[in-house]
This record gives C-alpha cells, structure tokens and sequence, in this order.
C-alpha cells in the first residue's frame, strides 16, 4: 500500500490549487490527488464559455461575501487572509496576467481556458506531485495516525487528507459515515422555463430589469442586472441570482411559480404613466408600437405593446386611460409563470454538501474528524455566477494547505 503526507482527493480546482501551495509550503511533502475521471480540471475547462472566468474584482471581503447564498458569514475569516489580490498574484507570479470586464469578472488575457490547466498541470508536474486518474474512491477509512482510501485500483494511506471532489454524493455518502452531516444537494444556478406569447418571439434579446419572486412562507427574492430571452424562457445574470438566492425555495415549490419583472427600472411608475400621457398628446397621430420608449429594445416595446391590448395600427390618440394604465402594467409589472428550470452548464453548480458548522474556516479542517480537510463545493457553500465559486476553491485550496503542511 503506497503511502504518502498528504491525499487530495478531487482532480478540479480546489484539489489542484491545494496540492500545488502545499508542496510549494513543504517540498519534502509526498502528494498525491486521485481523480475518479479520465480527465482533470473539467470545470475549469468549460468556465466561462471556455475562457475560464479565474475571480470577480471585488476586493473587499465584507462585500465579496454578499455573493455567497450559502456560506457568507463563514468565508469572511478565510477572504481576509487569502482573497481576490491574492488570487491575482498567485496568477502574475505564475506568469498569467488576469483582465477585468466591464461586469467585474476577471479572465486570463489569453481568453483560454487552457492557459490554467496548463499552469495547474505544469506546476504539478514540476513540484512532484503524483496524480493518478481513473481511481475512484470506494471507502474512506481512519486509522490511529493515518487515513487508509480504498480505490477501484488500489489501496493508499496517508497522514492527512483533503476532500475536493465538488458535488460528488458518493463521497457525501462517505463523510457521513464519518460523522458528518450533509445538506441535501438542490441545482443552484439555472434558468426558468416560461412558455408565454409576449417572449417567444424575443429568443437572445436582452435587457436591464428587475426581477421579484413572492412565495409563501418566504422572503420575497428580488434581483436586478441583465435579462436574457432564450427559447426556453428567460436566462441571464438578473434570473441566475435569483434561482441560486433561492435555490431550496424554488426547488420546494417543484421549480413552478411566478415572477413579475420590471423592465423599466429607472424609471418610476408614476413617471411611466405620466410620459404615456404625454405621448397621447404629443405625439398623437405616431404609431404607438413603431418607436420604442424607455431605452427598451424595439421587439420589446412592441410585444408589451400588444399585450396590452393595443392594436398593432393604433396611434397615441387612439388609447384610453385604461389602455395607459395596462401599458404600464406590462412595463413594470409583467408577470410569467414558470414552469421547470433549464441547467445553465458552463456553471453547473449546486447548493448543498456538508454542514459549515462540523468545518473549522480557520484551516478548513473537520472538527469531527482530525486531519481531514475540505476545499471547493463539497461543502455546503456556493455562489451566483460571475468568478465567485472559483474564488472559493482558491482561498479553501490555499488555507487547507497552509492547514496540512504546518501541523
């Protein structure tokens, strides 16, 4: 039976990101991480589109903690010692310079997913650090002083050992046995599936709105950013918040509830009312559904248009105050109802894994069990899209190995 210091199990980001600060920490380390698949670092790989989104630029960790439907108050401690900059400088001293959009989300300047594996893949093969794939883990087992894992291919021990394997039941199953007590895995991010006349001829238009659940029972979920209509309903950054802030709500209800999106958001409802009113006056004989008003899209404009009512011919002189008043509904308050969720699959992510409470964030070790370690969505922590989940995995990656090498 191979032994080594340190086992890493999860060939993703967080497992990676570990293994190699560990070794760079302790060079004498004996390092191995087992991968259950053929290939490692797949999310990376997808992330992004394939350009693999690294971080957000948000480098206050107070803030940067809002982005966590779960785990918030628990990553302040960790983002305070290892966050975003460091994320950035980890990178440059690597050298992979990082860039930033216009919506905060950091990227490598190559635009490549590839250029991360390649300095995960790179690093470890320089450090030392073994990595055998195909190896899928049957039995976790501790020892007096040690841990014995069980593979398809073999036995291995190993002073301390890290679980970095992402949403992965079987090893959720496994921490149990343990002592641990897992959170039920939901989908976190995902789109809303809605079949209505005012959007399905709109597939890939977006805009700026606010989107608001009510449920019963709950805090009403409220999101703003941009809307994106797809051929299956309504996607984008606005419903991604949404659907990960209230991801065990959502999946109570069996993914079937309704929305009410304002698509006119800086604009107050009584200024909507009283520029439709100038507009019958002042514009009277122009078309009402041929020039677009309040910034929105033209193909918008002219679906709210029809669902109020109004005849695509109509002029502004033509409407009555209740067609004003219906208007002005579509705008601020359309309403849709939903009907099941879609994947959003570059950011596959889930809520759920094990308890934050059984985790010591100092060092991200298991208070049930000594010298086990936890980094990435095996715990139950996850974040809306935009970098933050990366994040995550780099700072409990870092931490953990800080953790292992030092005791």
């Amino acid at each position: 039976m191979s032994k080594y210091d340190i086992i890493i199990i999860g060939g993703g980001a967080a497992g990676f990101f570990a293994a190699i600060n560990a070794a760079e920490m302790e060079r004498e380390a004996k390092i191995l991480i087992l991968e259950r698949g053929k290939e490692v670092l797949t999310k990376v790989r997808i992330s992004g589109g394939g350009r693999c989104n690294v971080t957000h630029a948000e480098f206050i960790p107070n803030y940067l903690t809002k982005n966590y439907p779960r785990g918030e108050k628990e990553l302040r401690g960790p983002f305070h010692t290892f966050m975003t900059g460091d994320t950035i400088a980890w990178f440059e001293k690597r050298g992979i310079e990082l860039k930033i959009e216009a919506d905060g989300r950091m990227f490598p300047v190559s635009d490549s997913s590839e250029t991360i594996i390649d300095c995960f893949l790179e690093e470890s093969q320089r450090l030392g650090i073994e990595l055998l794939k195909n190896h899928s883990v049957q039995n976790i087992e501790k020892l007096a002083d040690s841990w014995k894992i069980f593979t398809n291919h073999g036995d291995f021990s190993a002073k301390k050992i890290l679980i970095a394997t992402g949403s992965n039941p079987k090893i959720w199953n496994l921490m149990e046995k343990l002592g641990h007590s897992i959170e039920p895995a939901v989908p976190s991010l995902f789109t809303f599936n809605i079949k209505d006349d005012r959007i399905k001829d709109l597939p890939g238009l977006a805009t700026n709105a606010v989107v608001k659940i009510t449920l019963k029972n709950t805090a009403k979920l409220i999101s703003e950013g941009p809307l994106l209509v797809t051929h299956w309903g309504l996607s984008g950054p606005a419903i991604l918040k949404l659907s990960a802030w209230g991801a065990r709500q959502l999946n109570d209800v069996d993914y079937k509830f309704q929305i009410q999106v304002n698509w006119v958001p800086n604009f107050t409802s009584e200024e909507i009312l009283e520029k439709l009113t100038a507009l019958k006056f002042d514009h009277a004989k122009q078309q009402t559904s041929k020039y677009a008003q309040f910034e929105l899209p033209k193909r918008l404009w002219q679906s709210l248009v029809n669902a109020s009512g109004i005849e695509e011919s109509a002029i502004w002189a033509d409407l009555n105050k209740y067609q004003l008043l219906d208007l002005r509904e579509q705008l601020v308050n359309s309403t849709f109802s939903v009907d099941g969720k879609s994947t959003f699959k570059e950011e596959f992510v889930t809520a759920g894994g094990v308890h934050l409470k059984e985790v010591n964030f100092k060092t991200f070790e298991s208070k049930i069990a000594e010298n086990l370690f936890f980094a990435g969505e095996v715990l139950n922590i996850d974040a809306i899209t935009g970098g933050f989940n990366f994040q995550n995995a780099w700072t409990g990656g870092y931490i953990s190995a800080k953790a292992m090498t030092s005791k």
